[in-house]
């Protein structure tokens, strides 16, 4: 299996907030990359060497400060670059007192644009749960399917379906969702829940992300599914934080609500969801890596919810609960 070497550009004080960030999106082995670090080291008048090769002093005054990990060069990699561009942002934009540095990514041994395409050659169509077939827009079936057919370009934007948490929680939306039922979907990315809801004759809904860039990948995914604009509306922002998009959405009270983020957000989300939601409307969320279940389990519970159903796979977890009003 092959390997792409990523390393993010962070700065002193956001090492260990990005580090957080990496670990929620499931990314263990992290190299952490600390200017000052090795500058104590050498300055330090008790440590045990007596010798430090200048080779070796050169190599890292020329490394600047950040954190590299590596990610598998595959389809699967590519979604999870996606998830953690968006993750990102999304710090970047909750932290605005912090100066986290420029979060530039950057690709060892090959160009970030090549590898947005060569990982196509991976993406063929296949099925999630009982009732969806995604179909990649620039491939075609091979065979006829009495599945729903959901066509998917996701451009650069977390939402392929091949991801354990799309795929737990579009299982979840087959077994919840109601026929027009009016859906929300937050952190949408390429709005492939959405789309989803939609297409399982969901009567309407509505989309927000974080990154201004969903809102034109999302409509172009929900055209290629002749998805009338009047049924879908997507927008952009931060729902924890934009007073104005927050009022936006709560005086709706939606059937269903869903969110394939993070747990810490998903956390958050938990006292802002009983705006949107209707009495008995079912929240789901997903995103969560297993070492978080617990943290967002008590967080339904003390907004309440009560849990319906618990599905894992692969380390992650998705959750399907009521609101109780």
């Amino acid at each position: 299996m092959e390997w792409i070497e990523v390393f993010v550009s962070v700065s002193q004080t956001g090492l260990e907030p990005v580090a957080g960030v990496l670990y929620e999106c499931a990314l263990t082995g992290l190299m952490i990359h600390d200017e000052a670090d090795f500058q104590d080291f050498l300055e330090a008048p008790d440590r045990d060497w007596d010798y430090v090769a200048d080779e070796l002093v050169e190599e890292k005054q020329k490394l600047e400060t950040g954190i590299t990990f590596f990610l598998r060069d595959n389809l699967y990699g590519r979604e999870q670059l996606a998830q953690i561009k968006s993750a990102l942002a999304l710090l970047k934009e909750q932290e605005k007192e912090l100066v986290l540095g420029s979060l530039k990514m950057t690709m060892k041994n090959v160009q970030e644009e090549d590898w947005a395409n060569n990982w196509k050659k991976y993406f063929k169509p296949f099925p999630v749960g009982e009732k969806i077939m995604i179909r990649p827009s620039w491939e075609e079936l091979t065979e006829p399917t009495d599945k729903v057919l959901l066509k998917i370009d996701p451009g650069h934007i977390f939402g392929t379906g091949t991801h354990e948490t799309t795929q737990l929680c579009m299982e979840l939306i087959e077994t919840y969702l109601e026929k027009d039922d009016v859906v929300l979907d937050i952190g949408c990315g390429s709005g492939i829940l959405s789309i989803a809801s939609l297409l399982l004759e969901a009567k309407e809904a509505d989309a927000v992300d974080i990154d201004p860039n969903a809102i034109q990948i999302a409509y172009e995914n929900s055209d290629m599914n002749q998805i009338p604009r009047e049924k879908y509306h997507v927008c952009a922002g931060n729902i924890l934080e934009d007073e104005a998009l927050h009022e936006k959405y709560s005086g709706k009270k939606y059937d269903m609500v869903e969110a394939n983020i993070v747990a810490d957000v998903i956390i958050a989300l938990t006292k802002k969801v009983p705006d949107y939601i209707k009495d008995d409307g079912i929240f789901l969320c997903s995103g969560i890596i297993t070492e978080r279940k617990e943290d967002v389990l008590s967080a339904l519970a003390a907004g309440g919810f009560t849990v319906l159903e618990v599905k894992e796979k692969k380390g992650w977890v998705a959750i399907a609960a009521r609101y109780e009003g």
